[in-house]
């Protein structure tokens, strides 16, 4: 049976792809120091409490379950904390992996699947956005996965490293069947706290409806966790198999922008149309759109989005939403 050990395994993204690596027949490990994840999250093989940076644990770890792939999920991913605080994500994101590729190369393991972003092209100069597209990132954030991906490529040439990078979108949704969730404190994402505030009868914040969009408000490409699950998998069986360039880098979107104002359309349509609009202005640096293009994903890796449509998405983070009013209430 094929190993991996998924760091940042008790996050939102990880979980879902801990999740999709059982599902496909995987041995899952999870490492994950719990200061941003849940052990509540971790349902598929054992739990190691530690932190990447702890080499010693990372060691032992890889001696221990010998994982055929690392799928490096650990990081800060504020954008507006890491803009006050660079040291934490420079420290946590950049150094942290450095940590674990030498815990990596100490054992013997080259094999990395690593969990990027679409921050770190910055403001996009043309769209859809493609692979080749400049990288130039605008926050602390976006650079402490932009020199990640530096290392990747780095540690492919001198030290003969297999690694894919997936540059997410907006990762949005939940486990439909219920047994995982987005959970964030404090939560930053504009789906569950328009659902939060659909489902209380509340307000939601639309910044900026002055944007060269087609209804004024911000454009954004939302992605399924369980599609950018699957497409992990499909990424972990490439390296196993020993296709690639040393270090690889896919885009994972939809090709299709969700403005703000037809994500609070969606949320009214799922929760009976109680959520309150609140507008204003614009926040510095917001581009007006962020579209991906995932023309390579789908023609190397054979991936393609199929929950990822806005009501789907919407439906399934509802859902869990409501489940966990109910727990709290119980609780």
């Amino acid at each position: 049976m094929k190993t991996v050990l998924v760091t940042g395994g008790a996050g939102y993204v990880g979980s879902h792809c801990c999740k999709a690596f059982a599902a496909a027949g995987w041995n899952v490990v999870t490492l994950d120091n719990l200061s941003r994840g849940w052990a509540s999250a971790v349902k598929w093989g054992p739990l190691i409490e530690a932190d990447i940076a702890d080499r010693a644990a990372v060691e032992s770890a890889l001696r221990e379950y010998r994982p055929d792939v690392v799928a490096h999920f650990a990081a800060y991913a504020y954008v507006g904390e890491s803009v006050a605080q660079p040291d934490i994500y420079y420290q946590n994101n950049s150094a942290g992996t450095l940590a674990l590729l030498e815990a990596m190369r100490a054992c013997g393991q080259r094999h990395i699947l690593f969990s990027s972003t679409c921050a770190s092209y910055g403001n996009p100069v043309r769209l859809p956005i493609d692979e080749t597209h400049a990288q130039s990132p605008i926050n602390p954030y976006g650079w402490s996965k932009f020199i990640i991906e530096r290392m990747l490529e780095d540690y492919a040439r001198a030290y003969d490293f297999q690694s894919i990078a997936l540059r997410y979108f907006n990762a949005a949704g939940c486990d439909p069947d219920g047994e995982i969730g987005e959970r964030h404190e404090p939560e930053t994402h504009a789906i569950p706290l328009a659902i939060a505030a659909g489902i209380a009868g509340g307000a939601f914040n639309v910044f900026g409806t002055d944007f060269d969009t087609r209804d004024g408000s911000a454009i954004r490409d939302y992605i399924h966790v369980c599609d950018l699950a699957d497409a992990h998998v499909l990424a972990a069986e490439r390296l196993l198999r020993g296709e690639g360039t040393g270090a690889d880098i896919f885009n994972l979107g939809t090709g299709n922008g969700t403005s703000v104002l037809e994500i609070a359309a969606a949320v009214n349509r799922a929760t009976g149309g109680r959520l309150q609009l609140l507008y204003a202005p614009r926040r510095e640096g917001d581009p007006a759109q962020l579209v991906a293009s995932a023309q390579k994903a789908r023609d190397v890796l054979g991936w393609a989005p199929t929950r990822s449509d806005i009501d789907s998405i919407v439906d399934t983070a509802l859902a869990w939403q409501l489940r966990q009013t109910v727990t709290d209430a119980a609780a």
